[in-house]
């Protein structure tokens, strides 16, 4: 029993002294040592000679067939066809289909949105077989155990700083204790960042607005920078971290009268963008979750505050993981479960240059242009946009 012990001992210093040294240190200092570059290879390959097994192994199966009435004869079955597709399209249409998880070109041996995804061949399966072990009971031990590091550390180091005098040190070491929590959190997702267009990254007295694909958002873009974030004030353990944050930087918690209020919630957002000193605000405008291949409309009030725009475009690679929260489907306990079991979070981020409201455009307009500008870079699909394309090629003559 002693020898059990000792060795159990001894792999958990060796996995605390991996994990720490190979992992937080660099992370806190945002440093890399390469090796999630080499696991995101590897999980390349794998993915590519997976989806060609998948090619070869694919066989005919019947389908539907479109009934032929070139006799003249007609059988009650033969509507049935075309109910069915007319269902389909009341049920998937347009807007329905972005709240529900993108469709994958070929399977990721991860999760199979698509039905044409069945056996194929024992290879294929022993590879997802092992890949299910590796996720589990590797990544995510490692992952579950990153991320309780970096939350507790969160609340601590920001608690600790909120007694410091308001001065420039407190507001630097609150910077340095938010960039380090986040980046040991990203690493707990095996997140690889791309971010492009640093000089354009939003400055302090401004208005950071993105496309939101997922509550992880948050930590992709403060990986890069600290935001002063902006939501409805919680209890339990979300308010214990609301609460720590706000000791040490002025982020703007709302109570759930104060959130019915709008009048209120511009008042407090306008003096925050008033105080050039101030970290930027970063706001999701949408108010909900889209599956990562459009934006929807985005919400006026966001725009009404004044200053400058930062507006950030976020596109996730469904190759590695689906990044998209379904609300609908799943409570945050269990998304939280399926993005610490994915392979990795791949994702690019791009910083548009600043945008100021036009002399006679009113805060919709204005929405609207940096929806546009957002959807553009981030190669997503403007949902609005297609409305009004589809509105007004219906409504023309013949």
């Amino acid at each position: 029993m002693d020898d059990l012990w000792s060795i159990a001992t001894l792999l958990l210093q060796v996995w605390f002294s991996v994990m720490i040294g190979l992992i937080m240190i660099p992370a806190m200092f945002g440093l890399s040592l390469g090796v999630t570059s080499v696991y995101i290879q590897i999980l390349v390959k794998i993915l590519e000679w997976a989806t060609l097994r998948i090619q070869r192994g694919h066989r005919d199966r019947p389908t539907l067939p479109v009934p032929s009435i070139s006799r003249g004869e007609f059988a009650l079955s033969d509507s049935f066809y075309f109910y069915r597709k007319g269902l389909e399209s009341i049920v998937d249409d347009q807007v329905t289909q972005r709240f529900s998880s993108e469709e994958l070109v070929s399977w990721n041996l991860l999760t199979r949105t698509n039905h044409n995804f069945h056996y194929i061949s024992l290879r294929l399966t022993v590879i997802w077989g092992l890949g299910v072990i590796i996720r589990y009971c590797v990544l995510f031990p490692l992952r579950i155990t990153l991320a309780i590091i970096g939350l507790s550390w969160l609340v601590i180091g920001t608690t600790l700083v909120g007694f410091l005098p308001n001065r420039r040190v407190k507001n630097w070491l609150s910077e340095l204790v938010h960039l380090m929590c986040y980046r040991i959190c990203a690493r707990g997702l095996s997140a690889t960042i791309q971010y492009h267009n640093k000089n354009n990254k939003p400055q302090k007295g401004g208005i950071c607005v993105a496309n939101h694909t997922s509550p992880i958002d948050i930590v992709i873009l403060a990986n890069d920078g600290c935001y002063a974030m902006v939501g409805q004030s919680h209890s339990g353990l979300m308010g214990v971290i609301q609460r720590s944050m706000v000791r040490s930087c002025p982020h703007v918690w709302f109570e759930r009268s104060e959130m019915r209020d709008r009048h209120a919630v511009t008042s407090r957002l306008r003096a925050h963008v008033a105080a050039k000193s101030n970290l930027p605000i970063l706001i999701f405008p949408e108010g909900t979750c889209i599956n990562n291949t459009s934006v929807m409309m985005f919400k006026k009030g966001s725009f009404e505050i004044g200053g400058t725009i930062y507006p950030v475009a976020i596109k996730y690679d469904p190759r590695f993981g689906d990044a998209f929260w379904n609300s609908a489907k799943y409570n945050m306990v269990s998304y939280l479960l399926r993005m610490m079991t994915s392979w990795a979070i791949v994702v690019n981020v791009w910083y548009l240059p600043p945008m100021t409201r036009q002399e006679g455009e009113d805060a919709t307009k204005f929405a609207n242009r940096v929806k546009s500008a957002i959807a553009h870079q981030g190669g997503l699909l403007d949902m609005v946009a297609v409305a009004n394309e589809n509105l007004f090629s219906t409504s023309l003559p013949g």
